[in-house]
């Protein structure tokens, strides 16, 4: 009996030696489990977060031609922004002003109001363009030539770079988004073909300005209009309806979808968040 007790007591502790290794891998295997599971990044639609958006610009921004009068694109981009699962709320500011030029946008933005509101803004969207065109058609209107329209073009371009530096000088991290031009002119001037070929050019120096300034993109919808014509025009045979305003919203959606999400994503990233 003498023999078999130190033996009995030898197996509990070696049994209760292994049970408290057990217990001890088991707690090491959870604490990792719940470690790695900490370090794993979470779904950024788990954090929705609210967007501030600045509208400024033409009558494109400020909507003429919107039957609802909900300010054109800003309603059905707001409600696109809004379904995507990383965004909590869009929340707009409009400052667009019928007829404005290039000119006149630059101190526009000047103003305290516009400049306290840049300076909040997650993103920036411009439409600018379209009335430093209808400046040159109205005063060569007999004489239309394509000399008139560079010179402006020249004007235009100078002005954009001041916008495009205000704005950044104000808020260095938003994103800027330039809508390019459309011809609405077909209606009146369907047999001069030049004009297509100058609302090129001008879209085109809109996105030479712009490679040289940061966070910036262009949005190209001359396509659209051409492809559809009056379909998509107001009764004025100038400015968008609803339909066309609703396109507009789509395709800047989409830049900002394909564009600045999707680097920001890549940025999180390569930056391990």
């Amino acid at each position: 009996m003498r023999k078999i007790l130190p033996f009995i007591l030898f197996s509990l502790l070696f049994l209760a030696s292994c049970n408290s290794n057990t217990f001890i891998n088991e707690k090491l295997e959870q604490h990792k489990e719940v470690t790695l599971m900490i370090k794993e990044k979470v779904p950024e639609e788990f954090f929705p977060q609210d967007v501030k958006i600045v509208s400024v610009g033409d009558s494109l921004t400020q909507g003429v031609g919107d039957s609802t009068n909900r300010g054109g694109y800003v309603p059905y981009l707001e409600e696109l922004l809004e379904k995507d699962k990383s965004i909590n709320d869009a929340l707009f500011d409009n400052f667009g002003i019928r007829g404005n030029r290039s000119d006149q946008l630059l101190k526009r933005i000047a103003s305290s109001e516009v400049r306290d509101a840049v300076k909040e803004a997650d993103y920036v969207i411009v439409t600018i363009g379209g009335n430093d065109v209808m400046k040159v058609v109205r005063e060569n209107f007999s004489n239309l030539n394509l000399k008139a329209f560079s010179q402006q073009r020249k004007v235009y371009e100078k002005n954009l770079k001041e916008v495009l530096t205000t704005v950044r000088n104000d808020n260095p991290n938003s994103k800027i988004i330039l809508v390019g031009l459309y011809n609405p002119f077909f209606k009146w001037f369907a047999d001069i073909r030049e004009i297509n070929e100058i609302i090129g050019e001008w879209n085109q120096v809109s996105q030479d300005v712009l490679m040289k300034y940061p966070n910036t993109y262009f949005v190209g919808i001359a396509d659209l209009f051409y492809d559809e014509g009056e379909n998509l025009l107001h009764t004025d045979y100038f400015h968008p309806n609803d339909q066309g305003y609703e396109l507009i919203a789509n395709r800047i959606f989409e830049k900002i979808n394909e564009e600045v999400l999707e680097k920001a994503s890549t940025e999180n990233k390569e930056n391990g968040n």
